[in-house]
């Protein structure tokens, strides 16, 4: 299945460009690249929706999708705010350059973290009525300045047909809304409840617009209660489109459910099926992947909510959201940093099988790195990686194959994926496998120092100005990216 590659991502992968090869030659394998200046433009994506609706508002990134600094530094130069889910994370952003009126604390808050976020003025995205008492608490035991505070909700229905959210381990239902509002204003001192937000583990537009209809009724409770609430967030959860074509995801998919019935030779290591099982010659569970083409995701799927009629009030959210003069939040992490990164893996043995029908007879490429260094498994991403040849003069006879990708880690379940990957050719030791889009999520989210396995070292790479030079590519170590002036003297 052919990844989704934009121009800069697709440039970086052009098959005379020599520098992945250099960079895991220097560097070693795994190694990721992140591209800076994609996330700035994906910021300009979200914010053309906000002017297309006439909404003011911020942008969060939410930062546990990616570790890298360049992407946080490359972040601060743009109008965007960015999401803090740990110590850590804020701890990063603040060293990056970022100041606490453009941070949001979210997450589940340890002491240390609660502290450091209300001493620098972050907002508090509190998930319960526990965080907002220990916020009031530390702002009176340090003598701080009222802090900005936005209640997490969940658990929503509509006012019309009845229609619950899915049930969430985080925020407030709001079913217990107005015993949350009585902690709020026992706090009025200490803390000032700016808004709402909710922030839904779905792909369900029907169940986002629910709980932003929710939170559309819970400012007015907030309101009652002398608040001046004037901020929505309506969280992340905007999806990637993985794919080149809809029409391979959808073929792919129609043939998995074939093969688990055994109309067809399997299509993955052991014939595995991704949650779908024959019992008694029927088909049961249900599909576990992602979604790796959607038609409308990212900034589009934010447009498309913000244009969806509310379920019970009957006109478009976008519309109530500018009419009530209320400011937008959005927190996307995959989105904002869709193409905006690879790893790249280099090639160490391509065994054949010898007609092994536990492998259904596809060679077994072993890379130089593992499935948590590209944990596209983990989060049911499905796509083919493109391959980087050494030498591609004399990369030998053409001609599509199908291979089993496995990793360096002495388990049999350290496959890069059970899915079997089809390449343009056989790879050869000292080609490179780049899997491309790994940004959000798949690159660092899960990797780990497993069997003292090196993890991927990371850099930024990014294009020289086409005019002066070509667009040739310039890279440095992502912990030595900073914003003010690149390699080259160029500004970003």
């Amino acid at each position: 299945m052919a990844p989704r590659l934009e121009r800069r991502l697709a440039s970086f992968l052009e098959p005379d460009h020599r520098l992945p090869h250099t960079l895991v030659d220097a560097l070693g394998s795994p190694l990721n690249v992140v591209l800076p200046d994609q996330i700035a433009e994906n910021v300009e994506r979200f914010r053309s929706v906000f002017r297309r609706h006439q909404l003011a508002g911020r942008v969060f990134f939410a930062h546990k999708a990616n570790r890298s600094s360049a992407l946080v530094r490359r972040l601060v130069t743009t109008d965007a705010a960015l999401d803090a889910a740990s110590l850590a994370e804020l701890q990063h952003a603040l060293a990056c350059g970022w100041t606490g009126d453009r941070i949001m604390a979210t997450g589940p808050k340890d002491p240390e973290f609660l502290w450091l976020a209300a001493r620098t003025g972050a907002i508090i995205h509190a998930d319960g009525a526990g965080e907002v008492e220990q916020a009031a608490g530390l702002v009176r035991a340090y003598d701080l300045p009222r802090l900005r505070i936005v209640p997490r909700l969940s658990e929503f229905e509509t006012s019309g047909p009845r229609t619950l959210s899915r049930r969430s381990r985080f925020g407030t239902p709001v079913k217990s809304l107005e015993q949350l509002l009585d902690t709020l204003e026992r706090h009025g001192d200490a803390l000032e409840p700016v808004g709402v937000g909710y922030h839904l583990d779905t792909t369900s537009l029907d169940e986002k617009a629910t709980a932003l209809e929710g939170c559309l009724l819970a400012m007015d409770g907030l309101r009652l209660r002398g608040f001046q609430p004037r901020v929505i967030d309506v969280g992340g959860g905007f999806g990637v489109s993985y794919l080149a074509r809809a029409e391979q995801w959808d073929r792919y998919t129609t043939e998995l459910t074939n093969a688990v019935m055994g109309r067809r030779p399997p299509m993955t290591w052991g014939g595995h099926g991704y949650g779908l099982r024959l019992e008694n010659g029927t088909l049961k569970g249900a599909l576990g992947l992602y979604p790796a083409h959607r038609p409308v995701s990212g900034a589009a799927y934010l447009d498309e909510l913000l244009s969806r009629p509310a379920p019970g009030l009957g006109r478009p959210l976008g519309t109530l959201l500018l009419e009530s003069l209320y400011d937008l939040y959005a927190e996307p992490g995959r989105a904002l940093t869709d193409q905006c990164g690879l790893t790249l893996g280099k090639v160490l043995e391509v065994r054949h099988p010898g007609g092994d029908a536990a492998d259904t007879g596809a060679p077994m490429v072993r890379l130089a790195l593992n499935a948590g260094d590209v944990s596209l498994e983990d989060h049911g991403v499905l796509m083919d990686p493109v391959l980087l040849p050494r030498d591609p003069a004399g990369s030998g006879p053409e001609g599509p194959v199908a291979v089993h990708l496995v990793g360096n880690l002495c388990l049999e379940a350290d496959l890069i994926t059970r899915r079997t990957v089809h390449l343009p050719r056989l790879p050869r030791p000292g080609d490179l496998l780049a899997f491309p889009n790994t940004a959000g999520y798949c690159m660092d989210f899960q990797a780990t120092h497993a069997q003292q396995q090196p993890v991927a070292r990371k850099v930024a790479a990014f294009e020289d100005d086409p005019e002066e030079s070509g667009g040739s590519w310039r890279w440095c170590l992502d912990e030595q990216f900073w914003p003010i002036t690149r390699p080259g003297g160029q500004r970003t």
